[in-house]
């Protein structure tokens, strides 16, 4: 076998000055695709799968939650439907309670009719919840027991207030359930309403004397069921400048006939979202309350129910604290027209166009929703 040259021939006639200008060529063209690769979008067919983050409920308890929330289930009241129907949820919601759902609520939202019903509070069956597969449970801070078994199947779960605390928690928690569904947006709008409407009317009613402000009863269901200081009625009551005469109860919400007649309330507002509806006529017709400034001067009112009792902690809480006040202080807030404002935070944060006939059911005395 022939040894190998030292020097051999260029291949094909090329000198070896021709060589390394192709190589250089070549070189140079595999830095300009491979430059173009890397400036093409990267595309991932599934970019958060498996990406969890964490929030803190109002529980305080962290929870970790996937990244993209696309299921939801629902196992109370409380207007926790409502916070994720303004946050831009509603089709998100696979489960929820069937008597949390209000009837006009049924009227914006129609498939919450047949929407599945796993349970509610303690009472909640986890077999059904796991069959519907949902990333995030919505439940009180009240069941604990419940909330424990569905934890126990792995499912996270989100506690929420279910009509307690005061006006900085509720904030709060509009917060929260915004983190969880990703609409900081919505949220800073909501919050935004809340903060003008509240700020509307202590401007208003911070002019009128302590001993020129209205006493309020507050009766819920029952003549002699109520809320003490450490109620939402007490927040509900102050925020729209009146005075709640059964403050002193504070965690209590029972009280007797014959306390009621020693407070004499200037107005009683009546409201079933803590038991029965009761008619105006019947308040009026009492015997035993016939001594009562409330009762002579005809100074009683039924609370309006939206989507869900404007006496609540929820989105539609502004509309109530407005309607309070108006309720208290007409001349006050004489320029401020309700079914305008009504209508108009429905269209923003329900999407829904409110009607002038459902609006005046709304603030019906005799006729309520919930029946």
């Amino acid at each position: 076998m022939k040894s190998m040259e030292k020097n051999p021939k260029p291949l094909n006639g090329l000198n070896k000055t021709s060589s390394k200008l192709i190589a250089g060529v070549i070189a140079a063209g595999l830095i300009i695709v491979l430059a173009a690769i890397l400036l093409m979008p990267q595309v991932s067919s599934t970019p958060d799968e498996g990406m969890t983050r964490t929030i803190t409920d109002m529980a305080g308890n962290t929870v970790e939650i996937p990244a993209n929330i696309s299921r939801i289930v629902i196992t109370c009241c409380g207007g926790a439907t409502h916070e994720v129907m303004v946050m831009g949820g509603s089709d998100t919601i696979v489960a929820q309670p069937a008597k949390c759902i209000m009837p006009h609520l049924r009227v914006m939202q129609p498939g919450f009719s047949t929407v599945a019903d796993a349970g509610s509070f303690d009472d909640v069956n986890v077999e059904q919840i796991l069959a519907l597969q949902p990333d995030v449970v919505i439940a009180s801070v009240t069941s604990e027991k419940g909330n424990a078994k569905i934890r126990e199947s792995g499912i996270p779960v989100v506690t929420v207030m279910t009509g307690r605390g005061n006006i900085s928690l509720m904030k709060k928690e509009f917060a929260m359930i915004g983190q969880v569904l990703g609409s900081e947006q919505r949220t800073g709008a909501l919050l935004a309403y809340l903060d003008e409407k509240t700020a509307l009317i202590e401007e208003r009613v911070s002019k009128i004397p302590a001993d020129q402000r209205k006493r309020i009863y507050y009766m819920l269901g029952k003549t002699t069921h109520t809320n003490g200081g450490g109620w939402w009625g007490q927040e509900f009551i102050t925020a729209a400048g009146g005075i709640n005469v059964a403050e002193e109860l504070g965690t209590n919400r029972d009280t007797t006939i014959e306390q009621l007649v020693r407070w004499n309330p200037d107005v009683i507002i009546l409201s079933s979202n803590e038991g029965t509806y009761i008619p105006t006529g019947d308040v009026k017709n009492n015997p035993q309350l016939g001594s009562i400034a409330a009762v002579m001067n005809d100074e009683i009112s039924q609370c309006p129910i939206g989507s869900f009792w404007w006496d609540r902690p929820s989105p539609e809480a502004p509309l109530g604290m407005l309607w309070l006040a108006k309720t208290l202080y007409p001349e006050k807030f004489d320029d401020i027209d309700l079914k305008t404002e009504t209508r108009e935070f429905y269209r923003t944060f329900y999407g829904y166009s409110l009607t002038d006939a459902e609006f005046e059911q709304f603030l019906s005395n005799d006729s309520p929703s919930t029946k």
